[in-house]
């Protein structure tokens, strides 16, 4: 893969803002700062954040055994994959592919920056159909989506399958592991040095339980970081998402503790789920969610919305005909949840 020739020639040319925390950077409190023309009245927020968020890049490289410079973070994880986006594909002329059922922003933002979106349908059991994918890429095919745990369905994509497509596409392969923490799976960021051409996204919005403060965190090579960084908004994280953050990455005994109780959760639901007659498939998932096939997902979702229940119904994606999907919640949701179940 040759890097250059991916990225879109208005990006190479172009000369990224430089904001005036950039241009001047010092962790002394003494100086007087009379360059950014902010409210000089200190409140604890009347300077702008740090734009390239240093000390919680440091931690997450602490964290993930990467370098801080291999890290991009966004306005939640949305953000990062538009950064993409803008970088590798030029409207009316690039594409994109997605694995279908898969998260829809992904053809959300394809559709926002006028790149054709061509979809492969995963097989029957939501897994990759590695032929199928490759037959389907095209020389203007410049990113390849791969949703691990996926959504809806849950389950973690064949590695194998994952390693035949990093080997074989000539353009970028986004790894969407927002998932990831409620899983036994190696993640791929071990894999960032092997494949140049494979970025890998993760989130605070799950496991972390932070999907208030919208931070998403994109990992690849520092070249690929780079060229992100050269266009993403100045100050696109700001301090108070910063702060929370790094006090939830700098103990992570509550988030452990959660994950924990979610994942026991999960395997009662399941194993109450079982018992349910109107439930004609669960599917293996490895995320904090579950799908499931119903005898009639449109008059399910219905009956449980006038319970109190709202579930997702995902019966209109592809291979998701009839399917609710159920998010784990917590102990006293979930007993009140199969009690409604059993009396439909």
């Amino acid at each position: 893969m040759n890097l250059n020739q991916l990225i879109r020639p208005c990006i190479k040319a172009m000369k990224p803002y430089s904001s005036a925390r950039d241009e001047f950077k010092s962790q002394d409190q003494n100086l007087v700062f009379l360059d950014a023309n902010e409210n000089p009245f200190a409140n604890g927020l009347n300077r702008y954040p740090d734009p390239q968020q240093q000390l919680l890049k440091d931690k997450l490289a602490e964290l993930k055994g990467v370098e801080p410079n291999q890290i991009l973070l966004g306005n939640g994880s949305d953000e990062v994959l538009d950064l993409l986006f803008r970088v590798f594909c030029t409207p009316n002329k690039d594409a994109m592919l997605t694995l279908t059922p898969t998260y829809a922003m992904y053809g959300v933002l394809a559709n926002l920056n006028a790149v054709e979106q061509q979809t492969v349908a995963l097989t029957a059991d939501f897994q990759i159909d590695v032929e199928a994918v490759l037959n389907a890429t095209q020389p203007n095919t410049k990113l390849l989506f791969v949703c691990s745990p996926n959504n809806p369905s849950g389950n973690t994509m064949n590695v194998i399958a994952i390693k035949r497509i990093l080997d074989n596409f000539n353009g970028i392969v986004v790894i969407d592991e927002a998932y990831i923490d409620f899983t036994d799976a190696t993640s791929w960021l071990k894999y960032l040095s092997a494949y140049p051409n494979l970025v890998v996204t993760q989130t605070l919005s799950k496991a972390y339980g932070l999907a208030g403060i919208r931070l998403g965190i994109c990992y690849a090579s520092s070249e690929i970081i780079a060229v992100l960084n050269k266009i993403k908004p100045p100050y696109n994280i700001n301090i108070l998402t910063q702060k929370a953050a790094l006090e939830v990455l700098s103990d992570r005994t509550t988030t452990q503790e959660q994950v924990r109780i979610i994942l026991s959760e999960r395997d009662t639901l399941i194993q109450n789920f079982q018992n349910i007659p109107w439930i004609e498939t669960l599917f293996p998932t490895d995320a904090n969610f579950i799908l499931m096939r119903v005898d009639d997902a449109n008059l399910r979702y219905e009956q449980l919305k006038q319970k109190g229940i709202i579930v997702r119904n995902r019966t209109n994606q592809p291979l998701c005909e009839n399917c609710l999907r159920i998010s784990v919640g917590t102990p006293q949701e979930n007993m009140k949840l199969i009690n409604v179940f059993k009396t439909l």
